[in-house]
């Protein structure tokens, strides 16, 4: 239990039997009273949400399970993660991935969180090294600041590249932002 003068952003707690993730904490004094007005995340949902709370409100702090875990394929819908201390696979579905399958190569480490043993996500590192499979051909003169081209990688997602880049090459690409950072050798 906390007050809710100890939230801050990042903090995830229960709230109605459902998670929110703290986006925005804002603290509010006001003659008699302090108030905390929040702005929370729904983790599965994914909408946001408004809310005021006394300084003194008991919440619930929801501690996530993270470990460590390593991708090994996908079979349809379902994507399968073996955690390296006890080799045992799980199933993720897609919906619960988002974005991060556009990222994920076998064999990959991940950080699948849970909470209560109900899967919640996984979170991907910031940059991975991809192969470009496609593109058009890289001219010889191009720069970095020339210009920029459409280029496929391995995992299937298009991303911008500059025009010195050529199928085979493998790039560094932020997950985040899907922007090209740098060639690797």
């Amino acid at each position: 239990m906390l007050n809710a003068s100890e939230l801050r952003k990042g903090i995830v707690i229960e709230l109605n039997d459902k998670l929110y993730q703290v986006v925005e904490y804002k603290h509010i004094k006001m003659k008699r009273t302090a108030l905390a007005h929040v702005r929370m995340r729904d983790i599965i949902g994914g909408h946001t949400i408004e809310q005021s709370f006394q300084s003194n409100d008991k919440l619930v702090e929801a501690k996530l399970d993270s470990r460590g875990m390593q991708y090994l394929y996908n079979d349809g819908g379902l994507y399968f993660f073996m955690d390296l201390e006890n080799y045992e696979q799980i199933p993720i579905n897609a919906s619960q991935l988002g974005n991060s399958i556009d990222y994920m190569k076998e064999g990959m480490m991940v950080e699948v969180s849970s909470y209560k043993e109900r899967i919640l996500g996984v979170e991907i590192p910031i940059t991975v090294d991809l192969i470009i499979t496609d593109t058009e051909p890289g001219f010889k003169g191009d720069t970095a600041t020339a210009g920029t081209k459409s280029a496929k990688l391995e995992t299937g997602i298009n991303i911008q590249v500059p025009l010195f880049i050529n199928i085979g090459d493998t790039v560094r690409v932020d997950t985040r932002t899907s922007v090209y950072l740098e060639r690797k050798s």
